[in-house]
């Protein structure tokens, strides 16, 4: 359980001022020209140090991911790019920080853009935050006035720009290359790699594309020493982390909880429990739609961190849950996503294009059971095909809750398909 007074969202809720005055009161914006004053050095050491990964989903290290960046100019300019394109269904943490707490994100732009000698964030809001849109043009405005960020910001001789952009509601922009190309004005649709974008990223210039989260917890990091962060949760899975939870919990919520917290103690503290009780859950949906589900007995003793996760056959992604009780069409609910996930293909990769059109096609038919029962190996083996053979990891977030499913709930599928041929089909699965 983590202690108020290690808590870095102050105003996750909304409850405060979230002004420039208010987030100062409240300790922000604290010292920022002394950080910067460390150098860049001290700043991605003491990253590394805290242990921070990357939270908008993969994990990757983010200190590691910094010092990609060039130490000495070929005379291109360096970017720092903020993903802000938040369209992981089921995913709701990085609008309560952009919308309640948005200078957390603004100092951290700052102090990480300087770490990593950029000359401007470009923060990536996808096209349906409107209101939160608002409030960080506000904050960046305000950041502007007071001289924290521009030229000469915070009167370290670093000059420094943060730019707001717009998308246009393509989930597939919220893969960082596609993002890049959204950027730049043409189509959203990844590309390939090397080159990576720490060596030619946004306009061929060397880049680092960061989650909001990520960036927004690094002022306090550095503010308490990388060493107070690495000791919050397990090793390899270290900090505090915003976790959210919909679905059939009585309260679903955001919350910021210390890495490592068992789901069980999530969803009971703060979920306000599953809807008709703990033994009422049927599976949960651990870190946005794209990672496999886990069935209600593995979800007892399931840790909620990257190793936790792992261990139960699923990914940590977003820490965002989606709870589902005994009531769920579990068949139905996995089918919709994988209309999603259709739906969301750029079209680019055979594999991608074509595999979930058809793996959506057969999820239909399995909801209603007209399919075979042949057709469930069938399907787990496209899956396999799509896995891994894209350019960007969409393939395998449309391939991963098929996988959960069919590793989990066969039975269900094959009863369905069973039930169907001899009439005896189920009021829920045939409408």
């Amino acid at each position: 359980m983590l202690n108020d007074h290690d808590r870095i969202f102050t105003n996750i809720y909304g409850m405060h001022d979230r002004s420039l005055k208010g987030a100062m009161a409240r300790g922000h914006w604290d010292g920022t020209a002394a950080i910067l004053g460390n150098g860049r050095d001290w700043i991605i050491e003491q990253v590394k140090t805290s242990g921070l990964r990357g939270r908008g989903g993969a994990g990757f290290p983010t200190g590691l991911k910094w010092s990609f960046m060039p130490k000495q100019s070929d005379g291109r300019p360096s970017f720092l790019v903020i993903n802000a394109d938040e369209s992981e269904p089921g995913t709701c943490k990085d609008r309560e920080i952009m919308r309640h707490d948005p200078h957390t994100l603004i100092e951290g732009a700052l102090i990480a853009g300087f770490a990593m000698g950029a000359r401007a964030a470009y923060i990536y809001i996808r096209g349906e935050y409107v209101r939160e849109k608002e409030a960080l043009q506000a904050a960046i405005d305000e950041c502007y006035e007071a001289g924290l960020i521009g030229r000469n910001a915070c009167r370290s001789d670093y000059d420094f720009d943060v730019y707001l952009h717009h998308g246009a509601g393509a989930y597939i922009c919220g893969e960082e290359t596609a993002l890049l190309e959204s950027l730049e004005g043409k189509k959203g649709m990844p590309r390939m790699k090397p080159p990576f974008p720490a060596g030619s990223g946004l306009y061929g210039c060397p880049t680092t594309v960061n989650n909001v989260e990520s960036i927004a917890v690094v002022p306090t990091i550095l503010r308490r020493g990388g060493a107070w962060f690495a000791g919050i949760g397990r090793p390899n899975n270290t900090g505090v982390k915003l976790f959210a939870m919909s679905g059939h919990v009585n309260t679903p919520c955001v919350v910021e909880e210390a890495m490592s917290i068992s789901m069980k103690e999530l969803i009971e503290k703060h979920g306000g429990g599953v809807r008709g009780g703990w033994k009422n859950l049927k599976a949960v949906i651990p870190g946005g739609a794209s990672c496999p589900v886990i069935p209600a007995h593995l979800c007892e003793d399931a840790i909620m961190d990257y190793d936790g996760m792992r261990e139960k056959q699923s990914s940590f992604g977003t820490a965002c849950l989606i709870v589902m009780d005994q009531q769920t069409d579990i068949i139905k609910a996995i089918a919709r996503l994988s209309q999603f996930f259709k739906h969301e293909s750029c079209g680019q990769c055979t594999p991608c294009r074509e595999g979930t059109s058809w793996m959506w096609r057969v999820m239909e038919r399995l909801v209603t059971g007209e399919a075979e029962v042949e057709e469930i190996d069938m399907l787990f083996s496209v899956t396999k095909q799509v896995e891994g053979h894209t350019i960007c990891a969409l393939g395998d977030a449309a391939a991963w809750p098929i996988q959960g499913l069919i590793r989990h709930y066969r039975e269900e599928i094959e009863d369905r398909i069973k039930a169907r041929k001899t009439g005896r089909m189920g009021a829920m699965a045939a409408e």
